[in-house]
């Protein structure tokens, strides 16, 4: 084993202990940052007020006093504020921010002689226009347009850094802190052509600087962000077959985007001890890792946590910092409908040159887009901001903007690789968190998967699964239901379903009467089809237990011939009675618990050194489906994914499988850890991972 401890931070610097209690020291720097901040404010103001025409004023002065009682004003209400949100929770705060934002503007136009609102209209415009004016300012001045969302904490923290006498010397002394990123669906090999191409200044600058190191992990079958995560925070998938799947003690469909099924699941395999227990922070994440505190995390959401509490979105005053910031969230919802105008754009784009593969990019997905990559996001990185400066020892966060984008357009399509772009400079943002908080935090960043280009299942075969499965079982009209993609409502449906109090999703397909009917259990259907990318699995819930091959032969002769035929499939998996699993491809068959050779073509070639033991795996997960599929890959290295999706993970093939691990350098990757995966030998599976984690956890004194 080759744990090394925790690299130092560099001699020489200071770093600031807790804040001093009763004592209020004016400085220099806290006189620099309220002018500059009066200064931004007074000029977003003063150029939508000229562009308004239902609101005017003479001249400057006028401006710049009603800039300062915007920063008075925030500055009184924030006590009464937090004391409301500690009671009223998330929601409260979302509710108490927002009035007192437009409370305080409102009175700051009001009251300010020579100024002049003409009506309501006029007035929201202002307030609009000044927070697009200042985003922008900051983009010409060169700022990054995330630091504004935490500015307040920034200063904050600076605050309580300058005026500490005693400051704790970073020489070892400091405790240590462990943030740790997920780029949900970023493969390695994806992250290096961003790095390449100039979108990924930061994280550039940390390898380049030899600081970290880059390297690849194999994410297992199913290749999907529930199952990665829960070995990622918990150290266990095995009860993970698929982002959704049929639970046969159940009688449902379980569905980990669901508050209730994700609570459901983290209680089926926490122990405890989970990646964050001992304090640490879970922020916009699918399970807790028994963390102390929860923002968005979805088996929170409905159901509290092993100690009895922390149901709901999280601590109401965290939330607030972002809610009630003075043209933050103005700013926030003014840049969402900028993306989904930008998503429209892109979208026809692609319709116009005509790329191919091409999926719809239309309906709902279109606000996904705007709420995920802009309101999401700021929100995400506020709330990590808080937990930094707070100090809390270990913090994890999900940021899904790839994620989602390169379902839709493609892993490697130019609007994906932007998105990597806003992923780095959040990156960047919380370092200038971490370089005045109260730890010494040292950068973890990994994916949980990647994804992989390719046309869809129905493209190719011009039919649904579900339909392709009824016609070989000669049964066209059985009752069956079919799920498909859904995992990117994720973090929007928790916090819907709790500002709503609603049991079930909200938005997106797991919203849907047929979704919504398979997770009653009110009714068995005859056949259950769920699509997970290129993993495609199905059950016949009427039977008691799995079916096997032979009684699969039996019921239905053609229907896994059939299936291993149909040209988008590469090979279907099956029990037998006595002789274990089978692979059986268009041209082949091999037996998968022995050491027999196939007969015919071997259906698995086509996938890897870890083909066979991935598919294994999968196929003896509780819970896993009758029958098992996984698409073709092409000559070009394209899957074809069972649900609409132009980029897809939850199989195996291409870069789906070759999720990224970016570490600092001085922490080793022990080598007991390591397995051989072709020519290279690296983490396999999200357990070793974590193991990892936890380790390096330990070296730092955050776990016992």
């Amino acid at each position: 084993m080759t744990t090394s401890p925790p690299d130092p931070p560099p001699t020489g610097q200071t770093r600031p202990g807790p804040p001093p209690r009763g004592r209020w020291r004016l400085e220099l720097a806290d006189v620099g940052d309220a002018l500059l901040s009066l200064a931004t404010t007074a000029l977003g103001l003063g150029i939508a007020i000229a562009v308004v025409e239902d609101v005017g004023v003479p001249g400057a002065g006028p401006v710049i006093a009603a800039a300062a009682i915007v920063a008075v004003g925030d500055l009184a209400l924030r006590p009464p504020m937090l004391l409301l949100a500690r009671r009223a929770g998330a929601g409260g705060a979302l509710l108490v921010g927002l009035l007192a934002q437009v409370a305080i503007a409102w009175v700051a136009l009001a009251v300010v002689p020579g100024i002049v609102v003409g009506s309501a209209w006029g007035f929201v415009a202002v307030l609009v226009l000044t927070s697009i004016v200042m985003a922008v300012g900051r983009w010409l001045w060169g700022a990054n347009d995330s630091e504004y969302v935490v500015a307040d904490v920034l200063r904050r923290a600076r605050r309580h850094a300058r005026r500490t006498r005693g400051a704790v010397p970073d020489d070892g002394s400091m405790q240590a802190g462990l943030l740790v990123v997920q780029l949900d669906g970023v493969a390695e090999p994806v992250l290096r052509e961003a790095i390449e191409a100039g979108l990924a200044p930061t994280m550039q600058r940390w390898i380049a600087a030899g600081t970290h190191t880059l390297e690849p992990w194999w994410a297992r079958i199913p290749s999907t962000t529930p199952a990665s995560q829960a070995g990622l925070l918990h150290g266990d998938s095995s009860a993970i077959p698929a982002f959704r799947w049929w639970d046969r003690e159940l009688g449902r469909l379980v569905v980990t985007n669901h508050p209730q099924d994700a609570a459901l699941v983290e209680q089926r395999l926490s122990t405890g001890d989970g990646l964050l227990a001992g304090g640490g922070t879970a922020v916009s994440t699918m399970f807790s890792g028994d963390a102390a505190t929860s923002f968005l995390v979805m088996s929170r959401t409905r159901a509290p946590g092993p100690d009895g509490t922390g149901a709901g979105l999280g601590p109401g005053p965290a939330f607030l910092r972002f809610f009630a910031s003075p043209f933050v969230l103005a700013r926030a919802v003014s840049l969402t409908l900028g993306e989904m105008v930008k998503e429209l754009y892109q979208a026809r784009r692609q319709r116009v040159r005509d790329v191919l593969p091409r999926i719809s990019r239309s309906g709902w997905y279109v606000v996904l887009r705007g709420v995920s990559n802009v309101a999401m996001r700021d929100l995400n990185t506020s709330l990590v901001a808080e937990a930094v400066v707070r100090g809390d020892p270990t913090i994890y966060v999900d940021l899904v903007d790839y994620d989602e984008i390169a379902h839709h357009a493609g892993p490697t399509r130019p609007e994906s690789l932007r998105a990597l772009e806003g992923l780095d400079r959040v990156l960047h943002v919380l370092e200038r968190a971490i370089a005045v908080a109260p730890r010494a935090y040292r950068i973890v960043v990994l994916s949980d998967h990647g994804q992989t280009l390719g046309a869809t299942f129905e493209q190719v075969e011009g039919r649904s699964l579900i339909d392709t499965v009824r016609a070989f079982m000669a049964e066209p009209a059985t009752d069956g239901v079919s799920t498909g993609s859904g995992e990117d409502w994720g973090p929007l449906n928790a916090l819907l379903t709790s500002a709503f109090s609603s049991p079930r999703a909200v938005l997106g397909p797991d919203a849907s009467p047929e979704a919504t009917r398979a997770r009653s259990g009110a009714e068995l259907p005859d056949v259950v089809v769920v699509g997970s990318g290129n993993l495609g699995l199905v059950w016949f819930p009427r039977e008691p237990a799995r079916l096997t091959l032979e009684d699969l032969q039996e019921r239905w002769p053609g229907l896994v011939a059939g299936l291993a035929a149909t040209p988008p499939v590469g090979v279907v998996v099956a029990d037998t009675r006595e002789r274990g699993l089978v692979a059986i491809g268009a041209s082949g068959i091999v037996l998968l618990e022995g050491d027999t050779e196939p007969e015919g073509d071997d259906p698995l070639a086509a996938y890897g050194p870890r083909g066979r033991a991935d598919v294994v795996r999968a196929a003896r997960l509780p819970n896993t489906g009758d029958l098992l599929l996984v698409s073709r890959v092409t000559r070009d290295g394209h899957v074809h994914a069972f649900e609409g999706q132009v980029g897809s993970h939850g199989g195996i093939g291409g870069a789906q499988n070759h999720a990224l691990l970016l570490h600092p350098t001085q922490w080793a990757i022990d080598d007991d850890l390591r397995e051989r995966v072709g020519g290279d030998e690296i983490l396999v599976g999200a357990e070793a991972v974590h193991a990892q984690l936890v380790r390096w956890a330990a070296a730092a004194g955050l776990r016992p």
